[in-house]
């Protein structure tokens, strides 16, 4: 799958399909079609970028079946719901369940593409921050016990006397733990190292 995401259409009619597949490929936008929300759910990778956009009614496993059995697996993609059959309830059902849309056929060709180049930067956007919070807790792995409680005191405000002081270590000792801490986390300033603290919470 390419860097930028791919829209997995899901609709039981291929002439449906078609005519959305050949409008996203015009705008540059790749796609993947699927006859059934089952096909999807077997192929899907949680590495794949992109966005879904189904179709509700369908046989087999319905739209709102398919946002359930996404979340069941624990599956974070957003999903874009296409259909002609809407109405209030159902509408409210979907976006409920996490549908990050919920669109009416026949749609405006411009209104569509926004959406799903909206809900493409959503997850893009969302991958990115996994990865950076991923790093940042290999990150944290490395910290000892100690450094871990030293961090705890930096970041808390105190000095390194009052650190020693609590630790009952030297100061000489707390500077060399700052260090080891500061390399550690890869952070070049005391302000990067307490902003790292606070976004690792």
């Amino acid at each position: 799958m390419d860097e930028d995401g791919t829209v997995f259409l899901i609709d039981d009619d291929p002439g449906v399909r078609d005519s959305l597949a050949l409008l996203l490929s015009l705008k540059g936008i790749r796609t993947q079609p699927f006859a059934t929300a089952e096909s999807f759910i077997e192929t899907y990778r949680p590495e794949w970028t992109g966005c879904v956009l189904t179709d509700l009614r369908m046989p087999g496993m319905t739209g709102l079946e398919l946002q359930a059995a996404l979340r069941g697996r624990q599956l974070d993609v957003p999903v874009v719901v296409l259909t002609a059959h809407g109405d209030v309830a159902t509408a409210r059902a979907a976006l409920k369940n996490g549908a990050f849309d919920f669109l009416e056929k026949p749609i405006d060709d411009a209104m569509l593409l926004d959406v799903l180049r909206n809900a493409l930067r959503v997850d893009r956007e969302r991958r990115a921050t996994a990865t950076e919070r991923s790093s940042t807790d290999r990150r944290f792995e490395r910290l000892t016990e100690r450094e871990r409680e030293i961090l705890a005191l930096i970041a808390a405000g105190h000095q390194n006397r009052d650190i020693a002081a609590q630790l009952g270590i030297s100061p000489r000792t707390v500077e060399v733990h700052k260090a080891r801490i500061m390399e550690k986390l890869e952070c070049r300033t005391l302000a990067e190292l307490i902003r790292m603290n606070l976004a690792a919470g």
